[in-house]
């Protein structure tokens, strides 16, 4: 395993240097509930911090046709993905940006159809990016049936002024996925709610993830499960005969 820190112990990225593209951390594999959610490959997407570049290579190598662009505001951090942590080269597919990642979402035309944030400075803060205006400009770049996927630190205070932000700025379409016992709590949002279908559709969607790519959400499905039940759908039942 080799692991990113920023000048201190907080893990910022990880990869298995034998499987590069799989995620080692289960935040980032929390990050990825969109897929499963949603039931589709998102034809683009936009990542807010590289870290490790974790999420890119997994998204690179199992959604090749996926378009992928990456914000970063450190010249380091991109230096240092592309010495350690496998960075793929840039392509038609794979645009790496160095910028703030609030100003580029402000000024960006194109839309897509799933936003990522996992974006900290050294000390683990997210500044702007955890404000009511970044939240609006994400929404903005949202398709209609869009996703956006963001990373908290888990802290004693936990998230709910973040959450109050989120739920203004998506009209309440927001899922909490409650943490494990230490780590990161990270939160789903949309346009529409995000959960559109009853959990035992969305367990059979995360074992076909599971059997394509490898990447196992099932765990992160019973978290919210059994924190918020009321948040699926009802199961319909077949008519009978």
């Amino acid at each position: 395993m080799r692991y990113l820190h920023f000048g201190s112990e907080l893990v910022q990225g990880a990869m298995r240097i034998a499987r590069p593209w799989s995620l080692e951390l289960e935040y980032t594999r929390d990050l990825m509930l969109p897929l499963v959610l949603a039931d589709r490959a998102p034809a683009s997407v936009l990542q807010l911090g590289l870290g490790a570049a974790s999420i890119t290579r997994y998204l690179h190598h199992h959604f090749p046709a996926t378009r992928l662009t990456v914000v970063e505001i450190d010249p380091r951090v991109i230096a240092t993905a592309r010495q350690c942590f496998r960075l793929p080269q840039e392509s038609a597919h794979l645009r790496i940006v160095e910028g703030e990642a609030h100003a580029f979402v402000a000024e960006a035309k194109a839309r897509f159809d799933l936003i990522v944030m996992d974006a900290f400075d050294d000390k683990g803060r997210t500044g702007s990016l955890d404000t009511a205006a970044f939240y609006a400009a994400a929404r903005a770049r949202l398709r209609g049936d869009a996703m956006m996927s963001a990373n908290f630190l888990t802290r004693r205070r936990g998230i709910a002024a973040s959450e109050a932000r989120m739920r203004e700025a998506f009209d309440g379409h927001v899922v909490v996925l409650p943490p494990p016992e230490a780590g990161n709590t990270v939160a789903v949002m949309g346009i529409e709610p995000p959960i559109d279908a009853d959990l035992d559709e969305l367990r059979h969607r995360a074992s076909r993830l599971r059997e394509a790519t490898g990447l196992n959400l099932l765990p992160a499905l019973a978290r919210l499960a059994g924190s918020r039940p009321g948040a699926f759908r009802a199961r319909r039942e077949s008519a009978s005969p």
